[in-house]
């Protein structure tokens, strides 16, 4: 059993297979589990491996790298999936979300961005290029309705945790409230800093929540932290 994350890149440019080769090899706590440089191997190679995260490139020379977005999240959902490429528009990136992807970068990111972003993807994150950001927020707001304003319900309080967490996940919470970071968790628990991302993930798809900030607002309303 190994606690590293497992990586598999779907890139059909040398220069870029290397780049984000090296970057995930350079990382102790990474696995890169190969390089598909068709949307045909990379199916073979997710059935076979079943990564962690898949890094994909949308412009591949046998299909677009939305196909493959599809398939992975349909076939395998606990696989996190993060677009790298050079397309910034909004249509791309629109797509690439729809399909299944929960981050988008650009492939000037810098590396040190790069491997960070890898590791808040697998914390249950969605990071993306400030450009790309900017797009979404585009998107959203010319799709909200311009409705007149409601009168504002007050909250209803929860009697019970709709979305029960374990106790493990409860702990790492509280600890997550307190301001440790992965590392000190980790150490107190006695379990790897992978181990610890891991259970955040699932309290993040839990309470439907992408930060800690969020995670820890969240479970305070409905009771799940109690005295911190």
């Amino acid at each position: 059993m190994t606690d590293k994350l497992s990586i598999m890149v779907v890139e059909d440019e040398p220069e870029f297979q290397r780049r984000f080769t090296d970057a995930v090899t350079r990382e102790d706590a990474f696995e890169l589990l190969g390089v598909a440089s068709t949307i045909a191997n990379a199916k073979t190679m997710i059935d076979e491996e079943q990564p962690d995260v898949m890094l994909v490139d949308l412009g591949m020379p046998d299909a677009s790298g939305i196909e493959i977005i599809k398939y992975c999240a349909e076939k395998y959902p606990d696989t996190d999936i993060m677009v790298i490429t050079v397309f910034d528009d909004e249509m791309h990136v629109v797509d690439s979300i729809e399909a299944g992807a929960t981050g988008y970068l650009l492939k000037d990111t810098p590396q040190e961005e790069f491997v960070d972003a890898i590791k808040t993807l697998n914390a249950g994150g969605s990071p993306v290029s400030p450009v790309v950001a900017r797009h979404v927020l585009e998107r959203f707001r010319a799709s909200k309705p311009r409705a007149a304003a409601a009168p504002v319900k007050p909250a209803t309080p929860v009697e019970g945790p709709e979305v029960p967490l374990s106790a493990r996940e409860t702990q790492i919470l509280q600890l997550l409230a307190k301001g440790f970071s992965f590392n000190e968790i980790g150490e107190l628990l006695d379990i790897s800093p992978y181990t610890v991302a891991t259970h955040i993930k699932k309290i993040y798809r839990k309470l439907a929540v992408n930060s800690r900030g969020q995670a820890v607002y969240e479970a305070t309303q409905m009771g799940l932290l109690g005295a911190i």
